[in-house]
C-alpha cells in the first residue's frame, strides 16, 4: 500500500452523517470511510482527483 498522510474529514461533517476522509499520497489522493477506518481505502491519481473535484464543483452529481 502507498503511504498516506494528512487524513482530513470535512468541516461540514457531523457525528450523525456518513462521511469520508481524504489523505495525500505521492501520486494523488486516498479516500476512506471515516466511520470504519480499518476497512481500508482506495487511491486515485492526481489527475483523477482533480477531475472528480471539478465535477463536484460543477454540480454534476445529483
Amino acid at each position: 500500500m502507498k503511504p498516506v498522510t494528512g487524513w482530513r474529514k470535512s468541516s461540514r461533517s457531523s457525528a450523525t452523517q456518513t462521511c469520508v476522509e481524504v489523505g495525500r499520497t505521492t501520486e494523488g489522493a486516498a479516500v476512506r470511510d471515516s466511520k470504519d477506518r480499518t476497512a481500508g481505502y482506495f487511491t486515485t491519481t492526481h489527475q483523477q482527483w482533480q477531475t472528480f473535484l471539478q465535477a463536484l464543483k460543477a454540480d454534476h452529481f445529483d
